[in-house]
This record gives C-alpha cells, sequence and structure tokens, in this order.
C-alpha cells in the first residue's frame, strides 16, 4: 500500500448561513446543540443510545446498548431488548389524535388513481394480512419476496411482514425475471407476493409473467399472492396463486393480529444491493437498531412536525423507500407521501402537481430528478404553487453544486434549507448530512456525521488524509443502523466492508474533508480515473461540465489512453433547445479546464439525449464505461428504464 490520494480540484466558496432561513428547528435548536449532543454520542454511547431508545417503544427494556467483536466483526445493539417494528408504526399512534390522521397518502401514476390511509386505517390492514400471511404457513423467520409497484399493498405487506416476525426482501418492479430468480434463490423465500402488472409512463408492465418465470428454479416458493393493480391478462396456477383481495376479504381474517414479540436483534429484512456482478449481496437490517436509526434521522435532519406531509419520490424497492417512505416517517406518526408514477408523466411538472396538491412540506429526492426536471425549464415548477415547501432534501449521489443552486433557487424559492444526505443501503439510514437550521449549508457538501457515526477519510496507506486532501471515506466503529451481515455469507461482509482499511468499516466512497471539517463525497472510488499518475474523482468532473449554462447532466467514466494510461469519456445531455457542435465542445472542455485544471480535460465528448438509467434514475457507469471502452456488448440492460438509450449510444459513439 502506499500513501496515494484522490485528487480533490473542486472550489466550492459559496455559503449559505442557518441565519438565511427563516426556520426555527423544532428538535436540534443550535450548532452549540449538536456539537454537545454529537460528542456524547461518540464519548458517551451508552448513555446518548439509552436516551434516544426512548423515541421508539419496548415490550420489555435492553440489558445492554451495544457490544462489539471486532475479531468476528459482530456488532448488536440493544441486546435483551423487545419489541415490534409494526407496532412502533402503528398501534403506538391509535390511542391519541394520530388514529385518523393520514399515515400513507398514495398518489397512482394514472390522474385520479389516488387513496389515503389514516394509521387507523392501515393498522386494519397490516393485521388483516398478518393473518393472510399466517393461515398461509408463514412464520417468524421465514423469508418473504415482495415484488410490487408503488402501491399502498406494498407498505401494507411490509408491515404485515414485520408483525408476525417473517423477514421481507423486496425486490424493485423495474428487476427483471432473473433479477427476481436470483435474489429469491439467495433468500429461500417461501412465498412471493406480486401483482397482475404495473403502470410506467401509461404502459402495462406484466409482474406476474415475471414472476412466474422466476419461481420456475425456485423450489422454496410454495405460494404467491397476486395483487390486481392493472387489470391485466393473468394465469393462476391452482394450488399456488391466489389473489390478495381474496384473501383479505375471507371470513376467517381477522380485524386484529397480536404483534410477535422480537428480538432487538432478530433480521427485519434483507435488502438486495444491484449493480455490481456476480452473485447479489443480500444486506442484512435487524429490528431495534434499524428502527431506532431512522425515527431519529427522520426526527432530526427532516425536523419533522405533527401537521408535516413528508415525499420521499425514492421506491420502496430501494432502501431509501424503505427508510423514509415507510419505517422512518411511520414511527414518527408523519404523514408519508408515496408516488407510483414518474416526475415528468404526463408532463414535465407532475412533481410540481403533486406538491401543490397535498401541499407538501418536505421534499426529498435525487440529484438526477433534479438535473432532469432542471433540464425541463424553469416554467413548469414556477407554473405551480410550491410556497408549502419547507425543507429540502437529496439522496442517491453527490449532487453537483449548479444542480444543487437550481433546487435552492427555483424550488426552494430561496427559503428552504437543503439537506445533501450521504448514505448507503448499508448504513440503515443518513450517516452524513447538514442539521437545518443548524449548520451553514455549501453546495455539495454532506457536511457533518450523524450522532454515532464517526467517519475518517485514509490515503491508501490507510493513515489519516489531510484537510483538503482526497482519500477514502471509512467508519470507524459501528452504529445501530448498520447492516450486521450479507445473508448467508459473513464472511463476504467482512471481506467487502472490514478488511480494506483495517480496522474500518469501508464505505467504497471517496471524500475529502474540509477546513472546517465538513465532508464533500467524491463518488464511488471505483469511479476514481487514474490519469498520468493523477487520481481524479469523476463527479468532480461531471460537476464542472454542468457548469455551462447548456449543460443539464454529464456523465464521466475512463477510457483507454496509450500514453496516459486512462483518458476521460464524457457524455452529456444538453438543455432544452441547444444543439451539439464542435465549438460547444471547445467551450466544455476550456470549462473543465478552467474550473479544475488541464489534466481534468476530456479526450472525447459525446452529446445524447439521454443517459441509461435503472428506474430509481441510477446512472449505470458500467455500460457507459463498456461504450467508452470499444465494447459492442455491454451486458445486462433488463433493469434500464428505457434499454433503447443503449443502442443509440452505441451509434454515437466518438
Amino acid at each position: 500500500m502506499t500513501d496515494k490520494t484522490i485528487h480533490s480540484m473542486m472550489d466550492e466558496k459559496r455559503r449559505f448561513a442557518p441565519a438565511e432561513y427563516k426556520l426555527t428547528p423544532a428538535h436540534v435548536k443550535n450548532k452549540e446543540e449538536y456539537d454537545r449532543m454529537y460528542e456524547e454520542s461518540i464519548k458517551n454511547p451508552e448513555s446518548f443510545w439509552t436516551k434516544q431508545a426512548e423515541e421508539i417503544a419496548w415490550f420489555s427494556k435492553f440489558k445492554k446498548v451495544r457490544t462489539w467483536d471486532h475479531s468476528k466483526i459482530k456488532s448488536t445493539w440493544f441486546e435483551g431488548g423487545k419489541l415490534n417494528v409494526s407496532y412502533n408504526c402503528l398501534d403506538r399512534h391509535l390511542n391519541g389524535p394520530r388514529k385518523n390522521k393520514a399515515a400513507i397518502i398514495w398518489e397512482g401514476e394514472l390522474p385520479g388513481h389516488n387513496r389515503t390511509l389514516t394509521y387507523q386505517e392501515l393498522h386494519r390492514e397490516v393485521c388483516r394480512f398478518a393473518n393472510v400471511l399466517k393461515k398461509k404457513g408463514v412464520k417468524k423467520g421465514d423469508r418473504v419476496c415482495i415484488y410490487l409497484p408503488m402501491i399502498p399493498e406494498l407498505p401494507i405487506a411490509m408491515l404485515a411482514c414485520a408483525r408476525i416476525g417473517a423477514i421481507h426482501s423486496i425486490v424493485f418492479g423495474g428487476f427483471s425475471a432473473e433479477a427476481l430468480r436470483d435474489r429469491i434463490q439467495d433468500s429461500t423465500a417461501s412465498m412471493v407476493i406480486t401483482s397482475d402488472g404495473s403502470y410506467r409512463r401509461g404502459k402495462v408492465i406484466p409482474l406476474k409473467d415475471n414472476a412466474d418465470k422466476a419461481i420456475v428454479d425456485c423450489p422454496t416458493v410454495k405460494s404467491m399472492i397476486v395483487v390486481q393493480r392493472a387489470n391485466a391478462p393473468t394465469s393462476m396456477k391452482e394450488g399456488r396463486d391466489s389473489w390478495f383481495h381474496d384473501e383479505m376479504n375471507a371470513d376467517d381474517i381477522k380485524n386484529y393480529c397480536e404483534p410477535e414479540h422480537m428480538d432487538a436483534e432478530d433480521p427485519l429484512f434483507i435488502l438486495y444491493t444491484s449493480g455490481t456482478t456476480g452473485k447479489p449481496k443480500g444486506v442484512l437490517h435487524t429490528t431495534a437498531g434499524y428502527l431506532l436509526y431512522v425515527t431519529l434521522t427522520t426526527k432530526y435532519i427532516f425536523d419533522v412536525r405533527e401537521e408535516d406531509t413528508f415525499w420521499c419520490t425514492a421506491d420502496i424497492g430501494w432502501v431509501t423507500g424503505h427508510s423514509y417512505i415507510v419505517y422512518g416517517p411511520l414511527s414518527n406518526g408523519v404523514s408519508s407521501l408515496m408516488f407510483e408514477g414518474v416526475p415528468n408523466f404526463p408532463k414535465p411538472d407532475r412533481f410540481w402537481e403533486v406538491v401543490e396538491k397535498y401541499k407538501v412540506n418536505v421534499f426529498y429526492t435525487a440529484p438526477t430528478a433534479i438535473r432532469a426536471m432542471a433540464k425541463d425549464g424553469d416554467q413548469w415548477p414556477n407554473g405551480r404553487d410550491l410556497s408549502s415547501i419547507r425543507l429540502l432534501g437529496s439522496v442517491g449521489e453527490p449532487i453537483n453544486p449548479e444542480a444543487w443552486i437550481w433546487y435552492h433557487k427555483v424550488i426552494g424559492k430561496e427559503k428552504c434549507p437543503i439537506v445533501d444526505t450521504y448514505w448507503q443501503t448499508e448504513t440503515g439510514g443518513i450517516i452524513i448530512t447538514p442539521i437545518p437550521g443548524v449548520h451553514t449549508l455549501k453546495p455539495s457538501s454532506a457536511n457533518r456525521p450523524f450522532f454515532g457515526v464517526q467517519p475518517i477519510v485514509v490515503k491508501e496507506n490507510g493513515q489519516p488524509a489531510d484537510v483538503n486532501e482526497g482519500g477514502y471515506l471509512c467508519i470507524k466503529e459501528p452504529w445501530p443502523g448498520m447492516m450486521r451481515t450479507v445473508y448467508g455469507d459473513h464472511q463476504r461482509f467482512v471481506d467487502t466492508y472490514w478488511t480494506t482499511f483495517k480496522p474500518y468499516y469501508f464505505t467504497g466512497d471517496g471524500a475529502r474533508m474540509d477546513e472546517d471539517g465538513d465532508f464533500w463525497l467524491m463518488g464511488r472510488v471505483d469511479d476514481v480515473i487514474n490519469i498520468a499518475g493523477h487520481r481524479l474523482g469523476t463527479a468532480e468532473v461531471e460537476s464542472a461540465l454542468v457548469t455551462h449554462p447548456k449543460v443539464a447532466e454529464a456523465a464521466v467514466v475512463p477510457m483507454p489512453d496509450d500514453i496516459k494510461g486512462q483518458g476521460l469519456y464524457a457524455y452529456v445531455i444538453l438543455k432544452e433547445g441547444n444543439k451539439p457542435s464542435d465549438e460547444l465542445k471547445k467551450e466544455l472542455e476550456n470549462v473543465v479546464r478552467k474550473v479544475i485544471g488541464p489534466i481534468a480535460k476530456p479526450d472525447k465528448i459525446q452529446f445524447a439525449d439521454a443517459l441509461p438509467k435503472t428506474r430509481s434514475g441510477k446512472i449505470m457507469r458500467r455500460i457507459l464505461r463498456k461504450i467508452a471502452e470499444g465494447a459492442n456488448e455491454v451486458g445486462d440492460t433488463t433493469t434500464l428504464a428505457d434499454p433503447h438509450v443503449v443502442e443509440v449510444l452505441l451509434k454515437g459513439r466518438q
């Protein structure tokens, strides 16, 4: 190992102090309070977490706050405590004014499709479906695979599993039959819950057909329950398949199901990380630590109020939806909006129409959606009343400064703080973020660690990096929301996360810490490019390109270069009304030269109408790298929102 670092060349100087926002924080009142709480969480974690654990309901109190066996990479939290996640998200709200408050506000893709479930109604539905699961033979510890679109039956199924102690494994509705099969096989699920179909930009996607294909090779699956969503032609297998509505309306299904008393460390769910080669990796989260962590991050980071309508735009098939559509908001008794559609269908202002309709107070979305909406033009958000929004959030990847500024000005009207949150499937919840009304915001910086999280940036030799020196982001010790293992393969957990920079957890991301102690993420270290001995993070080059007024979005990947080792290949999406030209290419090269330096000038620039993205909006960089390397075969494209994009990019290759 060497003392190599990742060169950081971003020089973002704009600052937005708490005083600029007319926001009186409801929970963490000021920086002094944050500093005091953070210090206690690190220096006296037993005291800190014992106090915070009062935020959730326990059937019996825990005996020990935490244990950490580094030799086995085994961490426990709240050992001996008994609780139930479904009870925390539902039952404990029923004896007060929240009983008739909206829990889930559902907006379908098609206009006129909507449904609101109060806490009491959701409780009844969850209990009934929990009784359906029991009737079907599902018991504590069994795995249930949920393959559904963004409809209310998805959180109902999740919470029903949690109620009886079954472990849910949700597979994103955009995944192929093959991806579904691999996840069912790995988790040895005994049941699949799916729907006849799902809507996508007005078209029907046949989910049940995919599920049927998947389980041909899954002998552990004994039953399949099918939700009727799209009235699509559906073949039902006698003795195995049944309709959700028939099961729920059966005479023997009662309105109440006693919640299982779960141990603090009993598994709650498995969620498979996508985009890697080889066998899918089942991230396992447990009951108490995960629930408390998402409860606290929702409360403190989004500064939630009793009257809030909270909208996280993610799909529940990803961890963001698990934590910040379902478990975090419902544990806090908040009204959580879930949306089946996409930001720009049937028109480019669909998101803003939903904000206006439901008077959304907290809006949490991804940089890729922000850039796409900025590309469509300011007239769309400006045509809607967004005055209800108090707080904005960003999640999924580092947000480039220009997208941050657009979000701040056009959506937040320069009145709403932005929490630029950093976390992963593996971390359970947000681990680095500003606290609104407390921290000075810096466009593109994730700011400070959340309570109990100790980040450190190291060089390649494992030694701490200097101030503003890019390196590898690690976490020193476990925190309650951290994954406990890779399902069925603990050694893989050890090898993937705890071996590269012993004794720390390695996130796989590059970062730097500035002179104020704020963290700046630099993208996956897989996306670090080595140019003539200089190691550059692609996120900074992309941010530089997007500073050009004609550019909506950019993606930068390495390409082979005989002299430098690697060069830079940039894909550039232009804003509406702008045309590609050689002159514009030169302007873009000069922008990068000016913002970062000559070393980062792209070797090739390909203009494109769209980038290959998953339905959650993640750019599939693996495909872009293959195209830049000259390959004609780019691998599996089944998870892409629009596989046709790849053909267009291959034809336009530079």
